[in-house]
């Protein structure tokens, strides 16, 4: 059936993004991440980064970005680079808010939150998913050997598959922004647990960073 709008191998697409999007990724920590510390509705704004930076990747498959990428290995390196240092980033960002957590622990006063808007949530959330090194290879090497090269229109099998993915992706995400308020709450009024949480997050993604940079 699906190929008839250009699709080959559904199944084995279907089976390999489920896969795939289920692997703890930078995406999905940083989404979980936002729920626990700032809320669901910002958390909202970080998943609508996600997808939108999915279908902009997607897009630039299409354009032919993955030929450019395959002809200029230094280019990847760079953008691989870039992605590990955004990570490193979020990562001290989140360890070093342990020490104010711990000092307002210890003089038993209420932390301080520092404010965030739903735009700066977002533009976090799309300059991670857009230079994430997983997303880009996924949609160089992986999504565009389901389809079909001499379909036609040619644009069909991507606007197939991108609505299949995304779907994919906004069902996991809503169920970590669910996940991450619930798990706010059972925490809440139990700093150290907290902390400890803030320093498993901090740790996971100053790891992908050095995974990335030494790749």
């Amino acid at each position: 059936m699906m190929e008839s709008f250009g699709v080959i191998q559904f199944w084995t697409f279907l089976a390999g993004v489920v896969v795939i999007i289920l692997m703890p990724g930078p995406n999905s920590l940083f989404v979980l991440k936002t729920s626990m510390v700032q809320g669901p509705q910002h958390a909202w704004c970080a998943l609508a980064a996600v997808l939108l930076g999915d279908a902009t990747l997607i897009l630039l498959s299409y354009l032919g970005l993955a030929s450019v990428l395959l002809a200029s290995p230094e280019l990847f390196r760079w953008i691989r680079y870039l992605g590990a240092a955004y990570l490193l980033f979020i990562g001290v960002q989140i360890l070093l808010s342990l020490r104010q957590s711990k000092a307002s622990t210890d003089a038993q006063t209420p932390p301080v939150v520092a404010a965030a808007t739903c735009a700066s949530v977002f533009r976090k959330s799309l300059l991670l998913s857009l230079t994430n090194p997983k997303a880009i290879l996924f949609f160089l090497s992986f999504f565009i050997q389901f389809i079909d090269s001499g379909f036609t229109p040619n644009w069909v099998p991507y606007l197939v598959l991108a609505v299949v993915l995304e779907i994919i992706s906004l069902l996991y995400l809503t169920t970590l922004i669910y996940a991450g308020a619930a798990i706010a709450s059972f925490f809440k009024g139990q700093p150290k647990a907290g902390q400890a949480g803030n320093l498993l997050l901090g740790l996971l993604f100053t790891g992908f960073a050095v995974r990335l940079a030494l790749a």
